[in-house]
């Protein structure tokens, strides 16, 4: 049989996104799990096993029309060597040589990296980043991540760690952050972070969605809200602007999905903090591919690693 597919997985602190891609990276299918219950290492590596065989299974697809699986995960990675150096949000790993484990119990071939750097690669080759050389791409949700694209290649670094803005300190003390730093950009305004301010401004049910809704509306409270939380990011990001003189940077992640405030105070604050030539350089785009760019990613990775 025709190998035809790649499965696409995203892991974030809260879920974990399936995906059934074609030979041309588009979405056949896609589904869902919750991440809580995954509280210990054994625990989500047989989350990982048990979705792919249901995912299949469902679909009535053979393992014999599968590529492979690609596979972002919200931390440090040895993308080479396939080992999960930690993950700040998930507790319990350390040095986890993931990709074995998987091929051995799926008998498919398995690509991992940052989900970041998958967002990057795929908002780079199909989104908001496509066309330009030099670009940080975001992405805002229970964590802080980032990828780099230079002169139009993804910049790993030395150890594949290049890219977390998340873990920029904005202080010299403040907030312990997950990483086991304190004062990162992450400690700020990770979505666990904002949701309990926003619980505190706006009363304990309160979701950042209904947040956003008031923003819009126009709710003073909230605007004000949203404009701190832009501004916390446009600190960290007016050095990185400094530092490479980017032609983009593209956000994305639910806490993107804010709107226009953020976005706004972002751009403010970079305008008043960077310098000059880079300020007026670089553009602050929202992410094209929304919730979807980590596994187009992945799926980006496996074509790439297949094809070298």
């Amino acid at each position: 049989m025709a190998k035809r597919f790649i499965i696409a997985i995203d892991l974030g602190g809260t879920n974990l996104k399936c995906a059934l891609l074609d030979n041309a990276l588009k979405i056949k299918a896609k589904s869902i799990f919750g991440t809580k219950s995954f509280d210990n290492k054994q625990k989500l590596i047989s989350g990982l096993i048990d979705s792919v065989n249901s995912f299949l299974l469902k679909l009535g697809i053979s393992k014999d029309s599968v590529l492979g699986i690609g596979i972002g995960l919200p931390g440090p990675v040895d993308t080479r060597q396939g080992i999960v150096h930690f993950l700040p949000n998930i507790p319990g790993w350390k040095e986890v040589g993931l990709k074995k484990i998987l091929e051995q119990k799926t008998g498919l071939p398995v690509f991992i990296d940052n989900d970041a750097k998958l967002m990057a690669l795929a908002e780079h080759m199909a989104g908001s980043a496509k066309g330009y050389p030099n670009a940080l791409c975001l992405t805002l949700g229970t964590g802080v991540g980032g990828g780099l694209i230079i002169d139009n290649s993804l910049y790993r670094g030395i150890d594949n760690a290049a890219g977390e803005i998340g873990h920029f300190p904005l202080n010299e003390h403040g907030p312990v952050c997950g990483c086991g730093s304190e004062a990162c950009l992450e400690a700020y305004i990770g979505n666990g972070r904002i949701i309990k301010q926003a619980r505190k401004l706006f009363g304990p049910r309160v979701t950042l969605e209904e947040v956003s809704c008031l923003a819009q509306a126009n709710n003073r409270k909230a605007l004000a809200f949203w404009g701190e939380v832009g501004k916390k990011l446009g600190l960290a990001l007016s050095g990185i602007v400094n530092l490479l003189n980017l032609d983009v940077i593209v956000i994305g992640g639910g806490v993107s999905n804010a709107g226009s405030v953020l976005f706004a105070s972002v751009r403010a604050t970079i305008f008043m903090r960077a310098m000059s030539v880079q300020a007026k350089r670089v553009k602050i785009l929202k992410a094209k591919l929304g919730n979807n760019a980590g596994i187009i990613g992945a799926g980006y990775l496996v074509r790439e690693r297949l094809n070298k």
